[in-house]
């Protein structure tokens, strides 16, 4: 467990985000592109079998071009390491003294990470994961061969983290399953604060006394398609909310042509995406001016969208419409929120389990195996989360080939 923040002292002036140094060469954001979702992977020759670190256009080895990304062990070996006492980066200077260590991977490169307080010092076995830095840029991070209990306590380890413990957390629809689900979840994760908006607060729903029972939590109106009560919760709150979850949605089994006029995709698009608009004008400048605010910094920014919004799903086309224009928002958003060191994650499940995926076949994903994914993610500080079986198998044949996946589900959706 990581040491509790101390509060802010309201009298100084907030400081200004800074973030590490952000150039990459465009083949080295494809180890960000990797460690973006959780993974490990670095560029293998397939002329000679080499592997290299860091990313060039080509084998070091036989000047092949060849090159492939490939998933890594992560087993390596402390080789030397270091405290910088100095730097002359401002980012880093903040944060000093910083552990740095020479690493032999087991697939044979040699490199340079970011080392956890408690790697025993060389020669040691450790874990080397890609991890994104505050700029969003994939970095390497070594940590202890074994678990460690106290993990989370160097406070180095957590600039690679989101972990919601101890912070504020707003979550936009706490009345849905999924919502319920995501209250329950951060509670047990050890947030402080938890709103949960609903837009009809005087309405009761199933599950309404266990969410009362939890102390953390506070109910407050929020209706994402009022844009007056989004910028007063957003004026009351702003100031306060550390990681911000966007799970409000509307959600129903429609294509084109099984319902005439535009009204229902009005309404989609009203919440699906103009309400994350409206989330983003209200709560994004207070939560940047806050990047800066150390262990009670905004840290996250969450959005649920759906495996639908990469390829449209025929028989929810437009549900599945409205997701993808809330993805291309959320990479703006991704890209406004980078300069404070905030992090914007994007989820992609499959069917959930929930009133209008009834009809879908098994398998679905539980709101609550969706809420501890979330959780996790936010620890382990990735962008992009693809919960759920049908999530993984959607997006694998989504980056194979985007028109076979399309032509795929156009075919499904025939027969169905």
């Amino acid at each position: 467990m990581r040491a509790k923040p101390p509060l802010k002292n309201p009298i100084l002036r907030t400081r200004q985000a800074l973030t590490p140094p952000m150039p990459r060469s465009r083949v080295a954001l494809e180890l960000t592109a990797r460690a973006a979702e959780g993974r490990f992977a670095l560029q293998r020759c397939e002329s000679c079998g080499q592997v290299q670190y860091p990313p060039a256009d080509c084998c070091r080895a036989c000047l092949s071009e060849e090159l492939l990304w490939a998933p890594m062990s992560g087993r390596g070996e402390l080789l030397a390491h270091t405290t910088l006492h100095h730097s002359n980066d401002p980012f880093y200077r903040e944060r000093l003294p910083w552990k740095l260590g020479l690493i032999r991977l087991e697939e044979g490169p040699v490199a340079v990470a970011h080392l956890h307080q408690d790697c025993a010092p060389p020669p040691a076995s450790v874990r080397v994961t890609a991890k994104l830095d505050k700029a969003g840029r994939g970095v390497l991070v070594a940590l202890p061969a074994g678990e460690s209990q106290s993990m989370q306590t160097d406070p180095r380890h957590n600039e690679f983290s989101c972990d919601p413990q101890f912070r504020k957390v707003l979550v936009t629809d706490g009345k849905s399953r999924v919502g319920q689900a995501l209250v329950h979840a951060l509670a047990e994760a050890g947030a402080a604060v938890i709103w949960a908006g609903q837009a009809e607060p005087w309405k009761r729903y199933a599950g309404q006394d266990a969410v009362e029972k939890l102390g953390a939590v506070t109910v407050v109106p929020l209706d994402l398609t009022d844009e007056r009560g989004v910028n007063r919760i957003g004026a009351e709150l702003g100031g306060r909310v550390d990681i911000l979850i966007n799970n409000a949605e509307l959600h129903r089994t429609e294509g084109i042509a099984s319902r005439g006029g535009a009204e229902l995709a009005r309404r989609e698009m009203e919440v699906n995406y103009l309400g994350l608009l409206r989330l983003a004008q209200a709560f994004g400048p207070a939560m940047r001016a806050r990047g800066a605010d150390g262990g009670s910094s905004a840290t996250a920014w969450v959005n649920l969208l759906s495996v639908y919004a990469l390829s449209n799903y025929p028989p929810q086309g437009t549900y599945s419409a409205s997701k993808a224009a809330a993805l291309s928002l959320s990479q703006c958003l991704r890209a406004e929120m980078q300069g404070a060191g905030i992090r914007v994650m994007n989820v992609f499940p499959g069917p959930i389990d929930e009133e209008w995926n009834q009809p879908l076949p098994p398998p679905k994903l539980a709101p609550e195996r969706l809420a501890r994914d979330i959780v996790n993610g936010l620890r382990d500080g990735i962008e992009d989360l693809y919960p759920g079986d049908v999530a993984r198998e959607w997006v694998e044949r989504w980056r194979q080939n985007p028109k076979v996946l399309e032509r795929e589900l156009a075919m499904e959706s025939a027969a169905g």
